[in-house]
C-alpha cells in the first residue's frame, strides 16, 4: 500500500493555511501547516516532505530564501517545492527557479489549479 505524500505548507496568512490544509487532507495528503519562513525551514530540515508550498512574503525568512536553503541542504533528495506570490509570476518565475522551485503559482489561485500543479510535480 502506497503512503500518502506529505505536503508542507508555509503561509503567513492563516485564511490560506486553513483553506490549503482543509483542501489538502480530503485530497488525501498529510499535512504539516508553518507561518513563518524559520518554521518552514525547521520543519523541512526535521522531518521528510514530498512537496513544499511556500509563500514569497513571509516573516523572517522569505520563500525564495528557504526554497535556496531546502535545495541546497536536502539536495535531490529534497521535496519538489512550488512557490505561490501575490506578485507578477512572469517576473518571478526566473528567482523562483534559480532557488529551487519548480513551479511559481500567481494568488489567488484555483485550487484546483493548484492541484493540478502538485500532481505534476510530484508525477501522481
Amino acid at each position: 500500500m502506497e503512503s500518502r505524500k506529505r505536503i508542507l505548507i508555509a503561509d503567513d496568512d492563516p485564511d490560506i493555511i486553513d483553506l490549503l490544509e482543509s483542501y489538502f487532507r480530503r485530497s488525501g495528503y498529510d499535512v504539516t501547516a508553518r507561518v513563518n519562513g524559520k518554521e518552514a525551514l525547521q520543519a523541512a530540515e526535521a522531518e521528510k516532505f514530498d512537496l513544499v508550498l511556500l509563500d514569497v512574503m513571509m516573516p523572517y525568512i522569505d520563500g525564495y530564501h528557504v526554497a535556496s536553503e531546502i535545495s541546497s541542504r536536502l539536495g535531490a533528495d529534497g521535496p519538489k517545492i512550488i512557490i505561490m506570490t501575490s506578485r507578477d509570476v512572469a517576473a518571478e518565475k526566473g528567482i523562483a527557479l534559480l532557488s529551487g522551485a519548480s513551479e511559481v503559482v500567481q494568488k489567488p489561485f484555483s485550487l484546483d489549479e493548484l492541484d493540478a500543479k502538485i500532481k505534476a510535480a510530484l508525477g501522481s
